[in-house]
């Protein structure tokens, strides 16, 4: 009975959200976008999904194989990962763009995520969807290291070795015990090393930024302007909401897409299947309106 096969075939691969669902959409978006789209998602579930050097890798190996005219458009939705690899998938994404790539945040690109979208030339945003800090964010174990950390603020890390070291140089503790027993919970090698988080996350944000939609600001002024993607004070913690008119009010290139739009509903069933994706089959995915790949 080949018309009961084949219908079997086309629910069974509508359960599992067969790649042909996805690579018509991604093909429509080339449309209205008028370039080249990749799109890359990573679950937000597993830790071992972060953004490594790795990605850049795979971006790369799949932009080779298909070289384009038209600017190229990354549809990104990511919790992070290392700053570095960020800084890198922005370098492949430039080095294969003929011209300023751009960014599509269908939901939520945060953290390193962030910092890919920082390098395009325009970040293309609806009212709902997400930014995040870029502040680094370190393990800290409560008990023992066979447990999973916790994951807190460097600044807030940093801050409080600060203070602590400031009450007993300042006298202002009426006894010292209790605040050198505190300092001797922190190891001041890695006090340092978060310091060096810190500076590495900045300088590749503005470094970004400098290069891309704030090419006419000095680096001063960037600092400035992207406080609040910097600072831990400011947002209080690192899975904070910065939507458009926030990321606009600092100086980035946003362009609002319209939630009744036909490209809003195309970018948002995208989203659900590719995320759909990530969520039960596999850790990452980045696909092309011709290419595939899982990890």
């Amino acid at each position: 009975m080949p018309f009961a096969d084949s219908a079997f075939l086309k629910v069974l691969k509508e359960t599992r959200q067969h790649e042909s669902f996805r690579l018509g959409l991604i093909k429509k978006l080339e449309t209205d976008f008028d370039g080249k789209v990749i799109t890359f998602f990573t679950s937000f579930r597993e830790r071992d999904a972060m953004i490594v050097d790795q990605d850049a890798e795979m971006l790369e190996s799949v932009l080779s194989s298909e070289p384009t005219q038209k600017k190229i458009v990354l549809v990104i939705s990511s919790p992070g990962g290392m700053p570095l690899a960020s800084e890198r998938i922005a370098n492949v994404l430039r080095a294969y763009s003929p011209k300023p790539f751009e960014a599509v945040v269908p939901h939520m690109a945060k953290s390193a995520a962030t910092m890919i979208c920082f390098g395009a030339g325009a970040i293309h945003m609806s009212k709902t969807a997400e930014l995040g800090p870029v502040d680094p964010q370190i393990p800290y174990w409560t008990t023992g290291e066979e447990e999973e950390p916790d994951w807190v603020s460097a600044e807030e890390y940093v801050r409080s070795y600060d203070n602590l070291i400031a009450l007993g140089i300042g006298g202002k503790a009426k006894r010292l015990e209790p605040i050198m027993l505190q300092l001797s919970r922190y190891d001041s090698r890695f006090i340092e090393k978060v310091r060096s988080f810190q500076k590495l996350a900045e300088d590749i944000s503005i470094r970004l930024l400098k290069t891309s939609m704030m090419k006419k600001r000095s680096v001063t002024s960037i600092r400035q302007c992207i406080d609040v993607f910097l600072k831990q004070t400011r947002t209080r913690t690192h899975g904070r909401m910065i939507n458009h008119e926030e990321a606009k009010a600092c100086g980035l290139n946003i362009k609002l897409v319209d939630l009744h739009s036909a490209l809003w509903h195309t970018m948002w069933e995208l989203f659900v299947r590719s995320d759909w994706c990530v969520r039960n089959t596999c850790n990452k995915l980045i696909e092309t309106s011709k290419t595939s790949v899982h990890v």
